[in-house]
């Protein structure tokens, strides 16, 4: 069995990531998306090893002492993170496992996980963007001032990302993230395991080749 590739997709607030990843799951076997651990009560309907692992302060500080997690991070007095041992056990299964987080997580798994394929949603233009967060309708003029102001400050780490995927229409676009993380199985990286059985197999074949001329 292939062991499975991770993928950290991050973008700006209203690039689609969300959907996007929705939308690949539905439309394509052997993915699985990473659970987060996180110290926040859960929301009525959200279930333990689904939504996410439910920790309390003490735990979570355990988890990070014993570097059990790829990256964490702390948000409006709440802390989460991403469990390595769930993604190892996805990855060992040869399930290829889609993280969604931040731009500063992101290149910390990166750190630790050199093979990660990392990947940058974005709108075709900043124009899009604009328009995208004003026809959610949800956010005042402010927020999506904040938001388009986060987003120039992200942009400045776009070119650390392995790929930019350009999110305009919704299907086109998870084919090419599918098509795009499909490919990466090819890489020598990720064929280690195929190389050395086929030079052993190869070694095995010219031996007894030379064993029969021999007779």
């Amino acid at each position: 069995m292939n062991h499975g590739l991770l993928v950290i997709l991050s973008g700006f607030s209203g690039s689609g990531k969300g959907t996007l990843m929705k939308r690949l799951l539905e439309k394509y076997d052997n993915y699985a998306l990473s659970v987060s651990a996180t110290t926040r009560s859960p929301r009525p309907g959200e279930r333990e090893g689904v939504d996410y692992f439910f920790k309390n302060e003490e735990e979570f500080s355990r988890m990070i002492k014993d570097d059990a997690f790829l990256e964490y991070a702390r948000y409006v007095n709440h802390s989460y993170g991403t469990p390595a041992a769930y993604v190892d056990e996805q990855l060992d299964r040869g399930r290829d496992v889609i993280l969604e987080i931040e731009i500063q997580g992101a290149l910390k798994v990166k750190t630790k996980r050199p093979d990660t394929l990392l990947i940058f949603v974005t709108p075709p233009s900043a124009g899009e963007l604009e328009r995208r967060l004003t026809g959610r309708g949800t956010e005042t003029r402010e927020v999506i001032r904040q938001r388009m102001a986060r987003a120039v400050e992200e942009s400045g780490s776009m070119d650390q990302y392995d790929y930019i995927l350009v999110n305009d229409d919704l299907e086109e676009c998870v084919d090419q993230l599918h098509t795009l993380i499909q490919s990466q199985h090819s890489q020598t990286a990720h064929q280690r395991e195929f190389i050395r059985e086929i030079r052993q197999e190869l070694k095995q074949s010219y031996a007894a080749k030379e064993r029969e001329e021999r007779k």
